[in-house]
């Protein structure tokens, strides 16, 4: 995941800063509990396709 894009992607929800997992490929919003994929390089920051957390 480019650094830079990263630095300037938030939570679609609450616009709290996400992190990298690298093991799963998906980008995750701690606050949220969710964790949004990312798919051919490209991060999906839609809700219906994120996975909770807590599920």
């Amino acid at each position: 995941m480019d650094k830079r894009l990263l630095d300037i992607l938030v939570c679609p929800i609450c616009k709290s800063p996400l992190q990298h997992d690298s093991e799963t490929n998906e980008l995750i919003c701690k606050a949220d509990q969710l964790a949004f994929p990312i798919k051919d390089g490209i991060p999906v920051m839609l809700v219906v396709e994120a996975r909770n957390l807590n599920a």
